[in-house]
């Protein structure tokens, strides 16, 4: 059976082509040859091209510095930090903790899908995929269980991938009670202060005349040995 299939391929070679079959496989391995020896040359000198091109990629990108500690900062210092200078590190916090996101510029640089994160506390933005300005803050009053999970998770990502380099400084806002009880405070201290003043005033001057003009009466005895002067 194979017998016949070769011999019937033979036959079909020389009808097709005219060749005989020893001079067709021929052909077909210079073929494959010729195939393989212009494919190592092209291939050769574009593989070249791209090594040298990607070693200029990699001459033209500065290594990125090291991460610098700014320690304790302001939401406002924290603004200078948004990636609109170059020469400044790229940084954004949550929950107070302020992170170095240089490495990823694509994504928190100018003209990145969060950019809007960058120089600022992004807490509540993040818990609410939000990209409203109102969001852009630290602000975690009112967030539900799921956006503090949400939160959480973002946390995670930013305490495993970049380094920590400082916090924010916490603004404690002046609420109505702690106004009260301030101007309580002070109500008490000028109300203390102003009695030994009214009990000085109503204290009468020793060996002096009352306020209403009277004046005091001496002693009995003082008065009895007067009058036994007088008597002699």
């Amino acid at each position: 059976m194979a017998l016949q299939l070769w011999e019937t391929f033979k036959d079909s070679i020389t009808a097709y082509t005219g060749l005989s079959p020893a001079t067709f496989f021929t052909v077909v391995a210079l073929a494959i040859t010729l195939y393989y020896f212009v494919s190592n040359l092209f291939g050769s000198s574009e593989d070249s091209h791209v090594h040298q091109r990607s070693r200029d990629f990699e001459e033209e990108v500065e290594p990125l510095p090291p991460p610098v500690q700014l320690g304790e900062i302001t939401a406002e210092e924290l603004k200078q930090y948004d990636g609109s200078d170059p020469k400044k590190p790229l940084l954004m916090a949550i929950k107070g903790q302020i992170y170095d996101v240089s490495q990823s510029r694509m994504f928190y640089g100018p003209g990145g899908p969060y950019a809007l994160f960058a120089g600022k506390d992004a807490s509540r933005a993040l818990a609410k995929m939000s990209f409203e300005e109102k969001d852009l803050n630290g602000d975690l009053t009112g967030l539900g269980v799921f956006e503090l999970d949400a939160l959480q998770d973002w946390e995670y990502k930013f305490m495993s991938k970049y380094a920590k380099v400082g916090t924010v400084t916490a603004t404690v806002p002046v609420t109505e009670a702690a106004a009260a009880d301030e101007s309580q405070t002070t109500d008490g201290a000028e109300t203390s202060a102003a009695k030994p003043a009214d009990n000085d005033a109503a204290k009468p001057a020793e060996d002096g005349p009352l306020e209403n003009g009277v004046k005091e009466a001496p002693p009995a005895e003082t008065t009895a040995a007067g009058d036994a002067d007088k008597k002699e």
